[in-house]
């Protein structure tokens, strides 16, 4: 059927492109033919093109377009001109490509529903009073997390350190979302389903339902179903976790749920004339995006920065050392079950230099995405001698440019010292988070559509780094080794999971 579809629409957009050809003559960056352009398009998934687009940049350049009906798709794998479209023109290219349902933060239009959505999650959720109240929480989760991995201590067939992560930070991002502490099965539940709704749209054709979603329905009724039924689910689950969570803005940790159920949004079926409040189907969105985004890109960088360590004995060496001359030597870790008393706090991570280097060096080598969200040029941009045309999209290859030995020194080789000085006593400017300055790497997407909880990101990342490796020595299991070679999911993670053995500091 999928087959059918794709012969279906290629003859309609050649019919489409002979009757009415392109809408002038303006000079688009180069790219395979028309026909060649969107059979690409439709026969790669969204996150399976990147082999694709890296050989078309070997063949027309950093600047490359895909032709798709009257609106191409401009793919960018250069960090300057990145900075120039991102930057200098950001306002142009902050819309993002038309969804049908409602539209989260990711998704939503340049706009006052996209900018009441991001002030909520940035100025009320993530504002530093209430990040900092969540420490309790951190500390909660790091503290089960090393009771698990305790019971693997010195054992030879080592641990799959993903599976441990991923729980463990899906289980703090649900009490940050619903301010509730649920028990390990309740997690587990909602997690399965969480992975399901994200593993079937990964591997489904699932870019066919965004870009023709009346026809989607018509032709995969079945395929259909199963999303509407996968849907559902997550809306039972979650839903009753809204319904039972606690209300009260007078509690002392505030959940993001809590800021979405007094948040008012523009009512854009009154010309945004009037506010109102999230639907509950609306609310079941923006918590499955927060699950989402707050789970797997961390969990996927902590496993890729953990097989770095584990590959690099001399690195995770230095690191301890860093954090023992700051902290001093670590405790003897909990039994499973006891409560976990003394953690590297929050306070002293900021006195760890060479720790935010391995973080960084994580984040380059191994970005969680490699390309971003797609974008949409709101009005005609020229870039280079090249006019990139009003409603056309626009990505940016983001592994391409953290990997670019114009800019990096060996970019394949793990090497935490590049960011910092000499002396190693402060991170030298290489990496603004911002992109203001210039663009060296952008794990986090770059400009006004960067991803809004990057902070609380580095915090994370450092925290658990920081305090794994002052409990466990981390060494690779015989037989198994470290393979860094890369699988696209819902984020490129490792295709061979990490397994590693672990041995307690203090016996």
């Amino acid at each position: 059927m999928y087959t059918w579809f794709v012969i279906l629409v290629s003859l309609c957009i050649i019919l489409r492109f002979f009757l009415f050809g392109r809408r002038d003559g303006r000079k688009l960056p180069p790219g395979p033919s028309f026909l060649s352009s969107h059979i690409l398009l439709l026969t790669n998934s969204v996150l399976g093109i990147e082999p694709v687009l890296r050989k078309l940049k070997s063949k027309y350049g950093p600047l490359i377009t895909l032709s798709f009906g009257s609106h191409p798709i401009i793919f960018v794998a250069d960090h300057s001109l990145a900075h120039q479209i991102l930057i200098k023109n950001g306002a142009v290219v902050s819309d993002r490509p038309r969804v049908f349902g409602f539209r989260t933060i990711t998704s939503a239009s340049y706009g006052p529903t996209w900018r009441a959505l991001r002030r909520n999650l940035t100025s009320v959720f993530l504002h530093t009073s209430c990040t900092k109240s969540f420490a309790w929480a951190r500390k909660c989760v790091l503290g089960s997390l090393i009771g698990h991995l305790q019971k693997h201590d010195n054992g030879a067939a080592g641990i799959l350190v993903l599976d441990h992560i991923r729980f463990a930070f899906f289980s703090l991002s649900l009490f940050m979302c619903f301010g509730e502490k649920l028990d390990e099965c309740q997690i587990s539940d909602i997690a399965s389903v969480q992975r399901c709704l994200l593993s079937w749209s990964i591997t489904r054709k699932i870019n066919v339902k965004i870009v023709f979603p009346r026809l989607f329905k018509i032709l995969f009724r079945n395929t259909s179903k199963i999303y509407d039924k996968l849907r559902n689910d997550q809306k039972q689950k979650l839903m009753s976790l809204i319904k039972s969570g606690r209300r009260s803005l007078e509690k002392e940790h505030i959940a993001y749920i809590d800021t979405l159920m007094s948040l008012k949004i523009p009512d854009e079926e009154a010309n945004n004339k009037s506010d109102k409040t999230l639907t509950a189907k609306q609310m079941v969105s923006m918590c499955g995006e927060f699950l989402n985004a707050a789970t797997d890109t961390t969990s996927t960088t902590l496993q890729w920065i953990m097989a770095n360590l584990v590959k690099n004995s001399n690195i995770q060496s230095k690191l301890y050392d860093e954090i023992v001359a700051v902290v001093g030597p670590p405790p003897r870790p909990p039994q499973p079950g006891a409560e976990l008393e003394l953690v590297i706090e929050e306070d002293d991570l900021a006195k760890m230099k060479y720790l935010k280097a391995v973080v960084l060096e994580g984040l380059r080598r191994h970005p969680p995405s490699h390309l971003m969200v797609p974008h949409k040029v709101m009005t005609d941009v020229e870039v280079q001698g090249y006019m990139i045309p009003k409603g056309a999209t626009i990505n940016f290859m983001v592994a391409e440019m953290g990997l670019d030995p114009n800019v990096w020194d060996d970019p394949m080789e793990f090497k935490p010292e590049r960011f910092l000085s000499d002396d190693s006593s402060y991170i030298i400017d290489v990496f603004d988070v911002t992109g203001n300055k210039g663009i060296k790497m952008m794990p986090f997407g770059v400009g006004r559509r960067m991803c809004p909880a990057s902070d609380l990101a580095l915090l994370h990342l450092e925290y658990f780094v920081a305090n794994l490796i002052w409990y466990f020595q981390w060494t690779q299991t015989d037989g198994y080794g470290v393979d860094l070679s890369e699988r696209v999911d819902f984020t490129v993670t490792m295709k061979n999971p990490l397994r590693a053995q672990i041995y307690s500091r203090v016996p």
